[in-house]
């Protein structure tokens, strides 16, 4: 990623920025020993893959990553991506990965350290208050449930991989070339993903749908190749989601 960082001594520099626009396709895995990482993308849409699962990352949206915690960011569309730093002391948001929402306050205060302030040197007191203006909004922000949890028993992995590949593929046909029974697969989605079968495939259509859309491609394509009937059906089931139409969402 290209850098957007000016330099300051360390015990004293406490959120640093990176900044980068990046091509459809493109992968990132960028992360600082003893920072936290907010990634947040302007335009376009972000998918992040860790061990335990998919996260979608559309531009109203941005992506706490914790100190350690390995992961894949794939572009859909081109995407202009915003990585805020923050040092582990400062415990900006607990300790886990999870999509959150960005009102536009937020928004501003990245694009002010990223772009024009970064470094934050904590004996600075422009700085210091700056920051701490960062951390109140960060403090208030919800959680966004555009999350796709993968299951970790073999023959659940292999109905999950099935249904990546072939979203609008029957579910019987499936479930047999999984090796299991369909009760069998529904108990281990339950208790692996805490999602029934049936819920954790409409939320893999919405992530696959969020990765379609940000690359460009139309409603009425995307509709076919998630799965829904017609475009109509597809923009209710994307509105009952997500509480907006597409066109509503990414504007």
């Amino acid at each position: 990623m290209m850098s957007a960082m000016r330099q300051a001594p360390a015990d004293a520099m406490v959120a640093r920025g990176n900044a980068s626009t990046l091509p459809h396709g493109t992968g990132s895995s960028y992360s600082v020993p003893g920072w936290d990482q907010l990634l947040h993308a302007t335009t376009g849409v972000m998918s992040v893959e860790t061990d335990s699962g998919t996260w979608v990352v559309p531009p109203h949206r941005a992506l706490w990553i914790p100190d350690g915690q390995a992961y894949l960011a794939t572009m859909h569309g081109r995407v202009a991506v915003r990585a805020l730093y923050l040092r582990v002391e400062l415990a900006a948001l607990p300790p886990e990965l999870c999509v959150v929402n960005v009102p536009p306050l937020l928004r501003e205060l990245v694009l002010q350290v990223v772009l024009r302030a970064a470094p934050l040197d904590r004996t600075v007191p422009r700085d210091r208050h700056l920051l701490d203006v960062v951390l109140d909004q960060l403090q208030e922000v919800p959680q966004a449930p555009l999350r796709l949890p993968q299951p970790r028993d073999p023959r659940a992995c292999v109905l999950a991989g099935l249904l990546a590949d072939a979203p609008d593929a029957g579910l019987d046909e499936l479930v047999r070339r999984a090796g299991a029974s369909r009760r069998t697969l529904e108990r281990l989605f339950t208790s692996e993903t805490g999602m029934p079968l049936a819920r954790w495939r409409r939320q893999l259509r919405l992530v696959r749908a969020l990765q379609l859309l940000g690359a460009g491609h139309s409603v009425t394509e995307v509709s076919h190749r998630v799965g829904d009937a017609t475009p109509s059906a597809f923009t209710a089931m994307f509105r009952h989601e997500l509480g907006q139409t597409p066109a509503q969402y990414f504007r």
